[in-house]
């Protein structure tokens, strides 16, 4: 749900439980997304650990973690609003479950079939349940052909709706394939437009600097980048500091350790305007 400038934390909240997406009255300044593109174009560059690549291993798919080690990423996770944003919604202190930017580079950037977020912390951390937010910011204009994320409004209300949803327990997997093309867990194409067809689709595009919430049970996916335009999508999970798994095994850059609460700062590099 689009959402009016001015719109207090309640009925962002509000949204949310309905819709299990809302776009946030909020925008970062061009001086803070230049910022934040200049360290993820930087750490791309980098050898480590939590940088994933599109098939063939040339293309940069997503880099994980940043927040354990860039001071920038780390000091956006604290950013006042959107901490404020999370205990309201998830209704008590949180923490950083996962943090990444997600890269669909210019026509090499390959498509996220349908699935929920969920489905993963569940089946592979253990999370007990989706009492977590996601937040997503634009770091790039998203446009319909560069691959935007979509959601299905109102699927967070239906429960799992992949192929182990009956109760079947699957093996953990490798987590690469948590984060490729080739999803582990994934809702089918018809189960995915059967609801579709019903609750209607929502695409995320939008200037850089713009922010989405949506629902770990969302049902969501995005298609092939065909543009000439890169597009970065950063992500922050707040999870609620009740939730966190008891005994998560994936990497510590999939699945953050540190359940310590998040304490909000603010810091002037990172401007963020009410609409």
């Amino acid at each position: 749900m689009s959402i009016a400038p001015g719109t207090g934390l309640s009925e962002l909240t509000t949204a949310y439980g309905r819709d299990g997406w809302c776009a946030l009255p909020y925008r970062l300044s061009a001086s803070a997304v230049s910022l934040l593109r200049d360290r993820v174009d930087a750490i791309s560059r980098e050898a480590r650990l939590g940088l994933v690549w599109e098939k063939g291993g040339k293309t940069v798919r997503a880099i994980h973690g940043c927040h354990r080690f860039d001071e920038v990423c780390a000091a956006l996770t604290r950013h006042p609003q959107l901490v404020a944003l999370a205990e309201s919604i998830l209704g008590g202190p949180v923490y950083v479950y996962q943090f990444k930017v997600n890269l669909k580079q210019a026509r090499e950037g390959a498509a996220w079939p349908w699935h929920q977020d969920f489905s993963f912390w569940h089946r592979e951390d253990g999370m007990p349940r989706p009492d977590a937010l996601n937040i997503a910011i634009l770091l790039d204009t998203i446009h319909e052909a560069n691959g935007p994320l979509t959601v299905i409004p109102g699927s967070h209300r239906l429960g799992l709706q992949d192929q182990y949803a009956d109760g079947d327990d699957a093996q953990r997997s490798d987590w690469r394939r948590h984060v490729s093309s080739d999803l582990t867990y994934t809702v089918t194409p018809e189960r995915a437009g059967k609801l579709a067809d019903e609750l209607g689709t929502q695409r995320i595009t939008g200037p850089a600097g713009s922010m989405h919430a949506f629902h770990p049970s969302i049902v969501h996916s995005s298609s092939n980048n065909e543009s000439a335009d890169r597009r970065a999508l950063l992500l922050i999970t707040y999870n609620a500091v009740r939730n966190s798994p008891p005994a998560p095994t994936r990497p510590e850059f999939l699945v953050d350790r540190n359940t310590t609460p998040v304490i909000a700062h603010e810091d002037q590099r990172l401007e963020l305007s009410l609409l």
